[in-house]
């Protein structure tokens, strides 16, 4: 008995190539996907990129500074007196400026809940302790009675004090309204660094 070859039925030399490129386009898809997926949950979860739009962080932050904010540091511990935040404006900002709820604001932490701060001839008191502010663009050509900070709420000041809306004119601001917090500049490039 005679054997004879499989034969397989002919392919054209196009339809290969038409299948490898198809096959190679789902697989590019597929990693655009993931890598979609995952810059949305670090952006909503872990940072995010922020841009400086006013003065009321100088010299610290210049207008046009871009940074990296964090997310995850204030899920495991409170934050802290020098921290610089992003934060949502509190409802009285929004009310007494005209803010809306989106619009993220930048501050440096100053008091914690149960603080004492006061601002008396150029000087923040935190606790009755002058602070040692080197950061700051100029002491603060006003005065401020002291306040307590309630629980669950900060008391946040710009570096450029005397150019800044914030605790000072509207009050204390409410834990739950942080983003996150500033940790590194990545733009402009001569100026790269941690905050």
């Amino acid at each position: 008995m005679s054997t004879q070859p499989e034969t397989q039925p002919a392919v054209r030399p196009s339809e290969g190539w038409w299948v490898k490129l198809r096959q190679s386009q789902r697989e590019n898809l597929q990693i655009l996907l993931i890598a979609l997926a995952l810059a949305i949950l670090i952006r909503l979860f872990i940072a995010e990129p922020r841009y400086i739009p006013s003065d009321s962080m100088e010299p610290t932050l210049l207008v046009g500074d871009r940074l990296v904010v964090e997310k995850l540091s204030y899920r495991l511990h409170p934050p802290q007196t020098g921290d610089i935040v992003v934060f949502q404006p509190p409802i009285q900002f929004q009310e007494q400026f005209g803010f809306l709820p989106d619009k993220a604001f930048i501050k440096r932490v100053i008091g914690t809940a149960g603080d004492r701060v006061q601002v008396q001839e150029g000087v923040v008191y935190l606790n009755d302790q002058p602070l040692s502010e080197a950061y700051i663009a100029e002491p603060p050509a006003y005065e401020m009675p002291m306040v307590q900070v309630p629980a669950d709420s900060l008391f946040v000041m710009g570096d450029n004090r005397n150019n800044s809306n914030d605790s000072h004119v509207w009050g204390f601001l409410p834990r739950q309204n942080l983003i996150g917090r500033a940790v590194l500049r990545f733009f402009p490039f001569n100026r790269v660094g941690g905050l």
